[in-house]
């Protein structure tokens, strides 16, 4: 069966697609068959997973409460296709002697920056480096309201776990579903002050995933200002937008303003690049019929500035079923994809690229890449 033709995939074709998918089962290609070479085999997006092989955002603890096991977590991974992850801490964790897992769950207690978190994943991959993973370290630690901290934080991480961190976030400029728990957007001019460890991150290669709300249903853009001052003054740093700047408090804003936004900070900034992870990007945009062309339309122009992940929490309420989920709700947009857009995301040439990995996307079969 020859693949649809990339300028065909209208949902019929993509329906099509996933029911040869899930008929076919074949095993989701191994590690090593994203290292290039001459004998590259390519990706039958006919039979193959329409599920992406990288998660770059992927929460190993959790904001309070026992985490799922790590290898476990790995296990997931192997189990669903996906041969690259960003191992995430939780940055901010809710006290000890609470009984909550989830902020959400309960308002007026505080989440407090730590880099307990940092600590336990660094451990975790020394003592248990995951066989056909491969896993970058993040720091997740950074308050960015108080950027004095950061750079001594870093200096402490090099010496116990020297070369390991090499991305960070998810790290907060403004997040409103924290404001519940003494969690404020960083002060605009607050962000001057990032210079010194933006500056280490630049020397490193590092890049610097932010979450930063666009706003809320009453204004949908009131923290713009916010990421505009960060990419203005920051340039040259790789910065990784989370979750296209949407939230839960942001559910009604038009698909075409928020593409029209996007495009424009994407062509204004070139080191700018969006996560699409977190399953609420689906069920509120992507999903909706009338949104999904102009969502697939702007995926496809500027496919090499995206990167895919589900945003999974590993707290102990969660198993393989709730992973597997949101990996697939996280991944149907890609389905929907041309093959250059699909190799980019879906098959991590984007994240080889930003972390200049030696590993490569092989093309699409039928595909001229």
């Amino acid at each position: 069966m020859s693949p649809v033709p990339s300028t065909q995939r209208t949902p019929v074709a993509v329906l099509g697609l996933l029911a040869a998918t899930a008929c076919a089962s074949p095993a989701p290609p191994p590690l090593d068959a994203f290292l290039p070479s001459p004998d590259m085999v390519c990706y039958d997006r006919t039979t193959q997973p329409q599920t992406a092989v990288v998660d770059t955002h992927l929460h190993f603890r959790p904001f309070g409460g026992a985490p799922v096991p790590f290898d476990e977590v790995m296990g997931y991974l192997r189990e669903t296709g996906v041969r690259f992850v960003n191992i995430y801490g939780i940055g901010q964790m809710l006290p000890v002697d609470s009984d909550c897992t989830y902020y959400l769950d309960c308002p007026g207690t505080p989440v407090v920056p730590t880099l307990k978190n940092d600590f336990a994943n660094a451990a975790s991959l020394l003592t248990s480096p995951p066989p056909g993973i491969h896993a970058t370290l993040a720091m997740t630690f950074p308050d960015l309201s108080r950027p004095e901290t950061i750079l001594p934080a870093i200096e402490l991480l090099d010496r116990e776990y020297p070369g390991m961190f090499r991305w960070m976030g998810e790290v907060n400029l403004v997040k409103q579903a924290l404001f519940g728990n003494a969690h404020r957007a960083v002060p605009r001019e607050t962000i001057a002050e990032w210079a010194p460890f933006m500056e280490v991150l630049r020397e490193r290669g590092i890049p610097i995933a932010i979450h930063s709300d666009l706003g809320s249903d009453d204004e949908p853009m009131k923290y713009l200002p916010l990421m505009h001052e960060v990419l203005s003054r920051y340039p040259d740093n790789k910065i990784v937008w989370m979750h296209m700047g949407l939230s839960l408090e942001l559910k009604t804003l038009s698909a075409e303003d928020h593409v029209a936004l996007l495009s424009e900070m994407l062509d204004e900034h070139p080191n700018l690049l969006l996560d699409i992870t977190w399953r609420i990007i689906d069920d509120n945009y992507f999903s909706r019929e009338e949104n999904q062309p102009l969502y697939v339309d702007f995926l496809n122009r500027y496919s090499n500035r995206i990167l895919p992940g589900t945003d999974f929490l590993a707290s102990s309420n969660k198993d393989f079923e709730v992973y597997r989920e949101e990996l697939e709700v996280t991944s149907r947009i890609l389905a929907f994809l041309d093959d250059e857009a699909f190799r980019n995301i879906a098959l991590g040439e984007n994240y080889f690229r930003l972390l200049g990995l030696e590993y490569g996307a092989p093309r699409v079969c039928g595909a001229g890449n």
